[in-house]
């Protein structure tokens, strides 16, 4: 049975005629005929009752029109769903991004993208850097979004803008200043709460600096650090957005204006494995 024969099939249900069907058809009456012969063939069953005059359906003939149209109906849909997945307006893309990222960056590429694609969903995954490489490795995300370093041999990515660290502290702990900014050498006397993949850098600048730092603690997630920062326990040295992550506390935020900390994020992607197009399409957001 193929398609070809269930649109005929139905342009003579409807018109009730072959000539009239042919005509709507633009074919000739014979292979009109010949086909209607071949899918009853095929069925096993009469569809068709045939006068001179007039053509009825039977009770089969009644059921394989309803059938008919459903088919026909789902066929079409579904090529136009295959094309739009094709050209990457429609399906669903699997990100995967660091938590401060997933609360300032995502949002708002998200929100441009549904614009531009609103039949494309999204399956977002979060956790430290690390984990989103882990993720990448196995397949289970297209896109990630992390913190510099990685293995640029392995990935492929585009840069995003540099981001500020800052030093976050409960009430109290800061000395009132003028001045909104501190030198990293301000903290000498300080509990830092590091993240683990800025260790080194602060290490190395606050021995050019003259001093060696207690950091109290390292982690993996900056949540736990703020948290601890938030209860008086330290000072901790973070990328500028994660604040956002205790939205609502009394947290205080002083930029380091000396040395100019940084960290940088990427948008990255696996290189032996080939993008979708909805992928691809959220890509060209962040060029």
């Amino acid at each position: 049975m193929e398609f070809r024969q269930l649109r005929y099939f139905l342009a003579v249900a409807e018109e009730g005629q072959i000539t009239k069907a042919a005509k709507r058809l633009n074919i000739t009456q014979p292979p009109l005929s010949q086909q209607l012969i071949l899918l009853e063939q095929e069925l096993g069953v009469k569809l068709l009752e045939r006068n001179k005059k007039q053509i009825s359906l039977t009770e089969a003939g009644y059921l394989l029109q309803t059938r008919a149209e459903q088919i026909l109906e789902l066929a079409k849909t579904t090529m136009n769903d295959i094309q739009e997945v094709s050209e990457g307006v429609k399906g669903k893309l699997m990100i995967g991004a660091i938590t401060s990222s997933g609360r300032s960056i995502i949002p708002e590429h998200i929100q441009q993208f549904h614009q531009l694609y609103p039949r494309v969903s999204f399956d977002l995954k979060q956790g430290e850097t690390r984990k989103i490489l882990e993720l990448l490795n196995a397949g289970l995300i297209e896109l990630g979004i992390v913190r510099f370093p990685f293995d640029s041999e392995i990935y492929d990515f585009i840069t995003l803008p540099e981001e500020s660290m800052v030093a976050v502290a409960a009430p109290g702990i800061f000395e009132p200043a003028a001045e909104p900014n501190l030198r990293l050498d301000d903290l000498r006397n300080e509990n830092l709460l590091i993240h683990r993949r800025h260790e080194t850098i602060i290490l190395e600048y606050c021995h050019q600096m003259g001093f060696e730092p207690f950091i109290l603690c390292t982690s993996d997630d900056i949540t736990p650090l703020l948290i601890w920062a938030n209860l008086g326990i330290g000072v901790a040295i973070v990328p500028k957005s994660s604040v956002s992550l205790l939205a609502g506390d009394s947290l205080k935020v002083r930029e380091i204006s000396s040395p100019l900390l940084t960290t940088t994020r990427a948008v990255i992607w696996h290189k032996k494995r080939s993008l979708s197009p909805v992928a691809a399409r959220f890509i060209e957001l962040f060029k």
